[in-house]
């Protein structure tokens, strides 16, 4: 009985250190009701444990502050506190996740950074949550349905979703997940319908109300390459696949090519470069009509006149 209260005890001290408590000896014998020596015994055998189990642990340390008069967990894998402040920038610009499942999601993350920095973190935090905007969600949880969608694409499950279209119609689609993509503030579900594999299609994670696991597996006939799909499609547009050539003469070249992972200068005559991309899908013509008088257009011709009719039409808005 007693070896089972001090194991607990030791337990309860490391997993207090683990969430970055600061460990005085004198409180925590208080609170335990027992020696001091006892303490110190315990807290030598955390340390044991810890320098006997590198490669278990890593470079983990319970350090001794004579400042403070008190023991703290020091790791190497822990979370610096400037990488959890740029992951949470991103989370918050990106606004894919509800306000609830954001700041759960910060307070865990929070909870592997060193003790000291988290005061400054937490303004940090505040002044970014106060402003924060979340895209609007049908679905009950984001995470909840990432995670399961992640397990279907994983063991390629036939799936029927219920998900809202556009127009706000309720839908059902029997579906063969292929993989997930982010793009513009929101998840994407990438899948074939259950007897179509001619062109894969987008939903909204977050307009996914249910999902329904079937029992049935299935397989892909033809080679789907999701890492080559996201170099390719802009905003998440379906449509043909194509080489295309444009020349653009604004100021910042590099914009476009982070844009267009494809894209590849191949020639340069002074101020204006030519550039190739493969891209999919109508989306291009969204990114390269927002680029106004820097672009134009060359190749191939069907391109070409899909951009001046959509020119046109734009300029018929105004006159």
């Amino acid at each position: 009985m007693v070896n089972n209260q001090k194991k607990n005890r030791v337990l309860d001290i490391f997993y207090r250190a683990f969430k970055g408590e600061e460990l005085s000896v004198s409180n925590l014998a208080s609170e335990y009701e027992v020696s001091t020596k006892s303490i110190t015994r315990d807290i030598n055998e955390i340390k044991n444990f810890l320098a006997d189990n590198r490669d278990v642990v890593g470079n983990s340390e319970l350090l001794y502050s004579y400042q403070s008069k008190t023991y703290s967990l020091k790791f190497d894998h822990f979370l610096v506190s400037k990488e959890l402040v740029a992951i949470v920038k991103i989370l918050v610009g990106c606004r894919a996740l509800s306000k609830e499942e954001l700041l759960e999601l910060i307070a865990k993350l929070k909870n592997l950074t060193d003790l000291q920095d988290r005061k400054l973190l937490e303004q940090v935090i505040r002044n970014e949550m106060y402003h924060y905007h979340e895209v609007h969600h049908d679905c009950k949880s984001v995470i909840d349905n990432l995670w399961q969608l992640s397990r279907v694409i994983a063991q390629k499950i036939l799936i029927t979703i219920t998900y809202y279209k556009q127009d706000r119609s309720e839908v059902e689609r029997k579906l063969k997940p292929l993989a997930l993509l982010f793009s513009e503030n929101y998840f994407y579900l990438l899948a074939y319908e259950e007897e179509k594999e001619e062109i894969a299609k987008y939903f909204r994670v977050d307009r996914i109300t249910r999902v329904v696991e079937h029992r049935k597996h299935f397989v892909i006939e033809k080679h789907f390459d999701e890492g080559e799909l996201k170099q390719e499609i802009q905003y998440m547009y379906p449509g043909v696949y194509r080489k295309i050539k444009f020349e653009f003469t604004g100021p910042s070249i590099q914009a476009v090519l982070d844009r267009i992972p494809t894209a590849k200068i191949i020639e340069k005559e002074g101020n204006k470069y030519l550039v190739e991309a493969r891209v999919y899908g109508r989306g291009i013509n969204m990114f390269l009509l927002s680029q106004g008088k820097w672009v134009k257009v060359l190749e191939p011709v069907d391109f070409v006149q899909e951009m001046k009719e959509e020119i046109k039409e734009l300029y018929d808005l105004y006159y």
